[in-house]
């Protein structure tokens, strides 16, 4: 055997050596210059698609062709309300939309259902991969060796020159790291030796340890707080323990926050615009069939040589024709331009309007999930706030500082800067240890032998183990710490810097929340205001083209005024629906700057049920908790990192003392111009109902109502000279309402964008719920301002 070994190693070193040398004399390759290269480059430049295991949806693979203005029958209409909007479209969103390409452009950024789920089961930075880090663990190995060596010293050969040798080595340990950075290690070696030692006792023998043992970091790397910020880690600025991990969850949580936020300040935005849409293209239809009627009396008087239908005139009238039918074309279809959307001017969305009803159609349907060509055409029902909405000021500036979630996210982000500043200063402790570790021995001649009843005899390793004779402990400390400290300090200056740059980020941030908190109230004041003359002046161009119509058919006033009159009321008609969507947006985009939108759309977030047996974990695992003992100083708990859960629903604020409330309206407000109240009554035990006008109310018993407060504006005790005079189109006083969720009260089902509303639930088996909003009869009163 020992013959046929050294043959093998004789044989396997000359083919090494022949090898070596035949690399060495090998010559360089040779270039040929002549190549056909065709067929490389034709494989090399061409395009090749995935084979991903991917559903094909088919629905889209199947979309019908767009509406275009080319149709020739009117297509059927499907209304839809805003809430019902929002409904469909949380319902259908695994992905967060938007309507500026970024997810063709930047998939990667987009936010979708999955996102806090992802950073939960990341292997790297997720909770579970930081607790992973104090999880037991199991190591075993197995060795088989055979040695056979000449020695020079016959001492350690015991005995011999020549020692020959079958060795067999089996270990297995048990580790488990601590919360407090102690390391416990269990570990079992059992040793078989057998060899031609003529010093040896018994021709071959086993040995088997068993050892216990402990590593505790005293100073750097110890104690509770830091394992739970950094985990195990020994390099500064690495840190990955369970705190930072469930920090980054929080982060995420947030930024999921965000992204339904957007999405459903997204779906109001486009609702609006196609609403507006639909108002403009009946603007201009009223204004094209003005102006045809006009070119068709003319064209009549031209055809027939009478006075009033010279050329010019005729030529005039059918321009102003063909401009209303360009317009209106223009409006039904609508050009590819910017529409309404977050972040295009304002944070919540400053309104473009310039779309027609085909393209912004489209939009809200691309937003709802819907299939983006249909065979109906969505129609917007809802109509536009037209009470004035009062906002007070310190109470909406303190809930948009303490509930915006953009401040929110990066509280949470300088709170894991102070963790991480934490644990950088435990890198300038000196690194000493306390190692124990005891051991029991074991020896003889068999592994196990159960009949032997004297361990003393050395016949059994396993009983002479048991029988513990053989016992070993030690104890001791271990030292040591680099000169200067240079790479710790250097992370805790980062650590430093890092928390004073996102402290510096969040005192801008909240300099930039009160900056578009106050663009918000402030364009909600002017677009009301607007509105109101807007209104005025939608009046004035009727009444001045009642006036100019008539005159023209008297002939008294020439044809260009008429025409001049026409294009005016379609501008005022277009102006008055603009500045009434751009009122309505601007309330809306209050409640996006103070952190309020989703309560005031409905929208309640919510963590799905987990599975029962998850239930029943967490019942256990919170049965084996306990108290822990207080140690000494490496043993303390961290500070407090969370102030509980985010309140979703905030109760309801008092009205400042400095607004007058009336019980009861003057005689001098119209009933009629109020908006009206629910009908909602309250029973023995407390809780609300609401007439839904079904035989069977709606009730809720969590919320608190409330009442509908109204103010009485200063105007109102104001001389008015319209009043006193004698005309046949009297002004009344608009409501002034309150909106309680501007002092905090979010579930006011009172204080509705609408001025009537019932409640409505759709689809029981979501958890979000909807309501339903009747526009009722209210309509915007114009108010003159007092003239001296």
């Amino acid at each position: 055997m020992k013959g046929v070994a050294n043959t093998c190693i004789r044989l396997l070193t000359s083919i090494s050596l022949a090898m070596s040398g035949c690399l060495g004399l090998r010559s360089e390759p040779t270039v040929h210059q002549h190549v056909d290269r065709t067929f490389y480059d034709d494989v090399a430049t061409h395009i090749e698609y995935p084979n991903t295991q991917v559903l094909e949806d088919f629905g889209t693979a199947s979309t019908p062709p767009p509406m275009t203005l080319s149709e020739d029958s009117m297509p059927a209409y499907r209304d839809i309300t805003l809430q019902e909007a929002v409904h469909l479209t949380l319902a259908t969103s695994k992905v967060f939309r938007d309507l500026g390409g970024l997810l063709l452009r930047s998939p990667d950024v987009v936010l979708t259902t999955k996102d806090p789920a992802i950073q939960e089961s990341d292997p790297r930075f997720g909770v579970e991969a930081a607790l992973s880090a104090f999880d037991a663990s199991f190591a075993a190995s197995t060795f088989f060796e055979n040695n056979d060596r000449a020695l020079n010293n016959q001492f350690f050969g015991g005995g011999t020159r020549i020692l020959q040798q079958d060795a067999v080595v089996v270990q297995a340990q048990l580790t488990k790291r601590a919360a407090t950075g102690t390391e416990f290690t269990l570990r079992k070696d059992t040793e078989f030796d057998s060899n031609n030692a003529p010093g040896n006792a018994f021709p071959s023998a086993y040995t088997v340890l068993l050892d216990g043992e402990f590593r505790h970091p005293v100073l750097e790397g110890g104690g509770v707080e830091f394992n739970r910020i950094a985990g195990p880690s020994q390099d500064p600025g690495v840190y990955n323990g369970v705190v930072i991990a469930r920090l980054n969850n929080d982060i995420s949580l947030t930024e999921f926050e965000i992204g339904v936020r957007d999405l459903v300040s997204n779906v109001e935005n486009a609702y609006w615009d196609l609403y507006f849409a639909y108002r403009v293209l009946d603007a201009k239809i009223k204004a094209r069939d003005a102006a045809l009627e006009t070119w068709r009396s003319i064209h009549a008087l031209y055809l027939a040589g009478r006075r009033g239908g010279e050329a010019e005139k005729e030529a005039q009238a059918r321009e102003q024709y063909y401009r209303f039918q360009e317009e209106v074309q223009n409006a039904l279809n609508g050009r590819l331009l910017e529409g309404t959307r977050t972040y295009n001017g304002s944070s919540g969305g400053s309104f473009r309007g310039t779309a027609g009803v085909y393209v912004a159609e489209r939009r809200l349907r691309l937003l709802m999930g819907l299939p983006i060509n249909g065979d109906d055409l969505l129609r917007t029902i809802d109509e536009p706030l037209r009470a004035a909405v009062v906002f007070e000021w310190n109470e909406v500036l303190t809930e948009a500082l303490y509930r915006r979630v953009e401040l929110r996210r990066q509280k949470w982000l300088i709170k894991r800067r102070e963790k991480e500043l934490i644990a950088s200063r435990n890198f300038l402790l000196p690194q000493l240890d306390a190692i124990g570790r005891y051991r029991f021995r074991g020896f003889g001649t068999k592994y196990m032998d159960p009949s032997n009843a004297n361990p003393f005899t050395f016949d059994d390793a396993i009983g002479n183990l048991v029988h513990g004779d053989f016992q070993e402990w030690q104890m001791g400390f271990e030292f040591s710490f680099p000169f200067g400290y240079r790479r710790a300090h250097t992370a805790v200056q980062n650590a430093e810097l890092l928390l004073a740059r996102d402290k510096a980020i969040l005192a801008e941030q909240e300099r930039a929340v009160v900056v578009d908190l106050s663009n918000s109230i402030g364009d909600a004041h002017r677009a009301f205001l607007v509105t109101q003359t807007n209104y005025n002046r939608r009046l004035a161009a009727e009444q001045h083209l009642a006036a100019v119509q008539a005159a023209y058919e008297v002939d008294n006033a020439p044809l260009d005024l008429v025409l001049e009159a026409q294009r005016r009321l379609a501008d005022a008609d277009t102006k008055f629906y603009q500045t009434l969507v751009e009122y309505a947006l601007s309330v809306k985009n209050v409640h996006y700057e103070k952190g309020s939108l989703l309560e005031y759309s409905d929208v309640y977030l919510s963590e799905g049920l987990w599975p029962d047996k998850a239930y029943r974990d967490a019942q256990r695992r919170k049965d084996y908790r306990y108290t822990p003992f207080l140690l000494d100083f490496f043993v303390h708990g961290s500070d407090v990192v969370s102030e509980g859960l985010h309140p979703q629903i905030v109760a309801p604020a008092y009205v400042s003392d400095d607004v007058v409330i009336e019980d009861d309206v003057e005689s001098d407000v119209p009933p009629a111009a109020l908006p009206p109240m629910p009908p909602m009554t309250r029973d023995e035990n407390g809780s609300y109902e609401f007439d839904s006008g079904t035989s069977s109310p709606v009730s809720y018993q969590e919320f608190d109502f409330g009442e509908l407060d109204l103010v009485r504006p200063a105007w109102l005790d104001q001389e008015n000279p319209i009043e006193d005079s004698a005309s046949d189109n009297p002004y009344e006083a608009a409501p002034v309402v309150v909106d309680p969720r501007s002092a905090g009260f979010d579930m006011d089902r009172g204080a509705s964008r609408s001025p009537e509303m019932r409640p409505r639930r759709d689809n029981e088996d979501h958890d979000l719920q909807f309501f339903e909003f009747d526009s009722g009869d209210a309509t915007l009163i114009p108010i003159p301002q007092a003239t001296e």
